[in-house]
């Protein structure tokens, strides 16, 4: 109704969007055309992908609640294929304790069929149907009346997926679950647990040989992420299955196989700092950040020395590719320290190539502190090159101001060279990467 020609706001400051993960991309854009300055607050369970990856790329904030309502009990979930005395054992033990059951299926054309299956199945008990196609009022009555407690099991279609709250209902079974998308079962198993009883859910789905990958990769993921507050876990499964999407465009998810993901994330950062340090600069930079501004997200070093893990410290290709990923995901001394440990006490004494390594990763770090994109070091000499934008904010930064500061009191021998329109610094008689390391050091000291 909102996004309807008939609404207008006289003055709108503050949008909230509850379930996000409901709402198409279409009406996100026409809510977000109420007013350009609108502060929106998204909430969801399970962002789906492209929302997910907006915050993970830091074009828009993201806060995680991860702290259950107290006496809330993880809900209990397990993957069976159809099976007749599967489905009869859980319906009689939510029933011996006075609880009530939800069994999702979603063909309204043979639901009349799955009910009486299940009276077939256990004599005896009530069950009532429910789905999108019954009328209003006969649908508003089946639902009140399970809450009072009038049925055992209510049979129904995803119609139960958001909005309803009935603490006694602790047993829920997903009929052909691998037909439904991540967020839908975590929504769907959300309906179960809301007491201090402990709840079950069950996923029914064919044998995992019969399925696609993406399907046993849903339901494996369901079944693992099963402990409260586990929605952004089961988000991220659901970004590494789906993709993220267009971020430009009206596509919520899609494939990024052609350029491999941590290329197509990189290229994302790259383009939102080039945002936020050109057009959109203001927004960003202020009296109190302006020094802690980073200009540069890399840095390539180049050099001949050898500076790798070598085969015969560490054998196995696969190790020493997982090595070198940990390796470049770590940003504190703390952690450097750490992996120099663990590497010590899983393969004995460093060599000095790896040691090298170790302090390569280190002045990375003071490199790119400095807002310097490359370093070439070979034939004892180092050559440092600046940001490649000459309009760049950078250059008024205090970063630069301390580099013509160093190349001015010459502590170290270098010069301000300039070529094809990109600025470097040199140092002569440079052969060790120690060198390096003290070198950037002394710059920002």
């Amino acid at each position: 109704k909102i996004v309807g020609k008939d609404i207008k706001f006289k003055d709108l400051g503050l949008l909230i969007v509850d379930e996000e993960q409901k709402f198409g991309v279409s009406v996100k854009e026409k809510l977000k055309r109420f007013k350009l300055n609108v502060d929106t607050l998204t909430l969801t369970a399970t962002p789906i992908p492209r929302t997910l990856q907006f915050s993970l790329l830091g074009a828009r904030d993201l806060s995680i609640i991860k702290t259950p309502p107290p006496n809330r009990y993880p809900v209990v979930t397990e993957l069976h294929t159809f099976d007749n005395d599967t489905i009869k054992e859980a319906i009689e033990y939510e029933i011996s304790r006075n609880g009530q059951v939800f069994l999702i299926h979603n063909r309204i054309e043979n639901i009349h069929d799955v009910e009486l299956l299940i009276n077939k199945l256990v004599p005896g008990i009530r069950t009532a149907v429910g789905h999108g196609r019954m009328d209003g009022s006969k649908l508003e009555k089946v639902m009140l009346d399970f809450m009072e407690g009038d049925y055992d099991v209510l049979i129904a279609t995803t119609i139960i997926e958001s909005g309803l709250d009935i603490p006694n209902a602790n047993t829920i079974i997903i009929n052909q679950a691998q037909n439904y998308g991540l967020s839908d079962l975590h929504q769907l198993r959300g309906r179960v647990g809301r007491s201090n009883k402990k709840a079950f859910c069950y996923l029914i789905a064919p044998p995992l040989d019969t399925m696609t990958p993406e399907a046993r990769r849903r339901l494996r993921a369901i079944e693992e992420f099963s402990e409260l507050g586990s929605g952004f876990n089961i988000s991220m499964q659901d970004l590494d299955i789906r993709g993220a999407g267009n971020l430009l465009g009206g596509e919520q998810s899609g494939f990024i196989n052609e350029m491999g993901y941590e290329t197509y994330q990189r290229i994302l950062d790259e383009a939102l700092t080039e945002l936020r340090q050109g057009e959109y600069r203001e927004l960003f930079i202020t009296e109190e950040n302006k020094d802690s501004i980073k200009f540069v997200n890399d840095c390539h070093i180049d050099t001949d020395l050898e500076i790798v893990i070598p085969e015969y410290y560490v054998e196995n290709v696969a190790e020493r590719i997982k090595l070198y990923r940990e390796l470049d995901n770590i940003s504190i001394e703390k952690e450097l320290e750490g992996f120099r440990e663990r590497l010590i006490d899983r393969f004995g004494e460093i060599p000095k190539c790896v040691n090298d390594l170790m302090v390569v990763v280190r002045i990375r770090w003071k490199a790119m502190d400095l807002g310097i994109e490359k370093i070439i070091l070979k034939n004892k000499k180092m050559r440092c090159y600046f940001v490649n934008d000459q309009k760049s904010a950078y250059y008024k930064s205090s970063a630069f101001k301390d580099i013509l500061t160093f190349v001015q009191n010459q502590t170290v021998e270098c010069s301000m060279q300039e070529l094809n329109d990109k600025l470097s610094i040199v140092f002569d008689g440079v052969y060790k990467v120690e060198q390096i390391d003290e070198i950037l050091g002394k710059v920002r000291s």
